[in-house]
């Protein structure tokens, strides 16, 4: 049984490939983005890209806050492309992950603006970690 507190990040050698192929290959977009979040360079706050969690690659991932940001070109617009990130968000999501969906359009245009959302979600979701973490440590120091 796994431990939630200690999960198992083990993933198969195939994905850990193509994770790995993924940030060979970065688009314009994720390049950039990769340029604001990395080395904490974000309010402090950690980051790692093409993370597998389940069967997918998440774009950047803060297991902190348990968010993860997914970057949408333009092939993410069509019927077809909305269906498959709703099921990829959904399976995510599962796993206790809050999913932001970003378009590389607003990364090269309101970049800025994208950093404020990204930091505000990261805000957003370790305030709501908090009382759960009091909670382990109050049940912790119970005698």
């Amino acid at each position: 049984m796994v431990d939630p507190e200690h999960p198992d990040w083990k993933v198969s050698d195939r994905l850990r490939a193509n994770a790995r192929a993924l940030r060979r290959n970065s688009t314009d977009a994720e390049r950039i983005l990769w340029s604001e979040l990395r080395n904490r360079r974000l309010n402090g706050i950690s980051f790692r890209r093409q993370v597998p969690i389940e069967s997918f690659i998440a774009d950047f991932v803060c297991r902190a806050a348990k968010l993860v940001v997914e970057l949408d070109g333009g092939q993410h617009f069509s019927d077809q492309g909305e269906r498959a990130d709703a099921a990829r968000s959904a399976v995510i999501e599962a796993q206790g992950f809050k999913v932001l969906r970003v378009s590389n359009l607003d990364i090269m245009t309101n970049r800025a603006g994208v950093l404020q959302t990204i930091a505000a979600a990261v805000v957003e979701r370790a305030t709501l970690a908090l009382p759960h973490r009091r909670e382990r440590e109050q049940e912790k120091q119970t005698p």
